[in-house]
């Protein structure tokens, strides 16, 4: 095999992509019940949009970008998340001139140069939605409703919700002071591994993310005595699950939950699933009420999700039964050239009629070709032969029932809709 597919980059295949086209389905359905209209925006953006963005000191920006110089020398990175992608389409198209309040969504791939792994690819793909305009707790909650009435669509079951208040812009600024304080001691200190040190000079918020088993025991145990938030970021929160409450959403409180993006603020939220091992996390999201104006516009709330299209398919594993192509209409099986050509006619006939309809092309036994109507999972079989060309009819197997019959060229279609119907 001389070329293979980069590492972290895979191969979406005819009998997995059923699920995937599933998924983006079912989304779009509840969307359009909540007036969400779709997005698309380019794979590929400039850097400096992510470094303004996502945060200069995050783990994104600094370790997991595709960035590169272009042929004009200018620096353009593939997209590693959609947010800011959508919020510079919002503002360059001037949306909120047109109306201020927008619910947008979108479906595409993200890119992140991340060590690969089962749920963690280089390429991965995303369904998100960002609801712009908007400083209400109940868009917090509709948000977060929208977002488990896609999983709930998509046929995602026993997953869990967690919420977190990270607060204001100041109140997240008190936090990083309080942790800097708390793990700048020397016994503390120590203890933290060589990125959570830098993470302390830079964006101390960042060791909250940390996986060390140490790091955690010790920044969880400075987190938990912080007292930052103030009372408008408290009184924001509780609306927030007052009107999850209202909505019959299910949800635990997680303190812990920060978000690898700068631009969070107040409610965040990550949606985990037991199933799929350390790289748990399905979907996320949250508030982002300064975005906007760090991105040249006015002064606007916004809240949004993502979630994760590839760690979605891992919880639904499906059987090898499940994972067969839907079932085919007819397979026109053909011995000879003029067979051929009367089964190619056929089958347009029978596309028009909307049947689903698919013959060989290889010029196989009757054997071969009746191995692979079944393998396609065909409810009918057409035949034709030397034999039936000269008497103007065709064989029609039933492939559940295994009986046959002899029709007439000219009565296949009606008598295959009599059947189906």
């Amino acid at each position: 095999m001389k070329y293979k597919s980069i590492r972290g980059f895979k191969d979406i295949l005819p009998d997995e992509i059923g699920v995937w086209q599933e998924f983006e389905a079912a989304a779009k359905e509840i969307f359009v019940k909540f007036n969400y209209r779709e997005i698309r925006t380019p794979i590929m953006e400039e850097t400096s949009l992510f470094r303004q963005s996502v945060g200069e000191d995050t783990d994104i920006v600094g370790k997991e970008m595709f960035s590169f110089m272009d042929r004009g020398e200018r620096a353009v990175t593939l997209r590693p998340e959609g947010t800011a992608s959508v919020v510079r389409a919002y503002l360059e198209n001037n949306l909120y001139k047109l109306n201020t309040f927008q619910k947008l969504f979108y479906i595409g791939p993200m890119f992140r140069a991340e060590r690969p792994q089962a749920g963690r690819l280089r390429q991965f793909h995303q369904i998100g939605a960002e609801a712009i305009g908007s400083g209400s707790p109940a868009l917090d909650a509709e948000v977060i409703n929208l977002m488990t009435k896609v999983l709930d669509s998509c046929g995602i079951k026993g997953y869990v919700l967690k919420l977190n208040n990270l607060g204001c812009r100041d109140d997240k600024r008190k936090l990083s002071g309080i942790l800097n304080d708390n793990l700048s001691e020397k016994g503390a200190s120590a203890i933290l591994c060589d990125d959570c040190k830098k993470r302390l000079k830079t964006n101390p918020l960042r060791v909250l993310d940390c996986k060390n088993e140490d790091c955690r025991s010790i920044v969880r145990s400075a987190f938990k005595k912080a007292e930052f938030l103030c009372g408008a970021c408290i009184h924001h929160f509780d609306e927030v699950l007052k009107f999850l409450n209202l909505s019959g959403v299910k949800y635990d409180i997680d303190r812990f939950i920060v978000r690898g993006l700068d631009y969070y603020t107040s409610t965040v939220f990550e949606v985990v699933h037991p199933s799929i091992g350390s790289q748990n996390a399905i979907g996320a999201g949250g508030r982002y009420d300064n975005l906007i104006t760090d991105l040249g516009g006015p002064k606007l709330g916004a809240c949004g999700f993502a979630l994760g299209m590839d760690r979605m398919a891992l919880t639904r594993l499906k059987s090898r039964d499940e994972n067969k192509a839907k079932e085919l209409d007819i397979f026109i099986a053909t011995i000879g050239g003029a067979a051929l050509e009367k089964g190619f006619s056929l089958s347009d006939e029978f596309r028009i009629a909307g049947f689903t309809c698919d013959m060989d092309y290889e010029a196989r036994s009757l054997k071969s070709q009746m191995r692979s109507a079944d393998k396609l999972g065909a409810r009918f079989v057409l035949i034709i032969g030397d034999d039936e060309m000269k008497k103007g009819e065709a064989v029609l197997r039933d492939m559940r029932t295994q009986e046959q019959s002899f029709l007439k060229f000219e009565d296949v279609v009606g008598r295959i809709k009599s059947i189906k119907s």
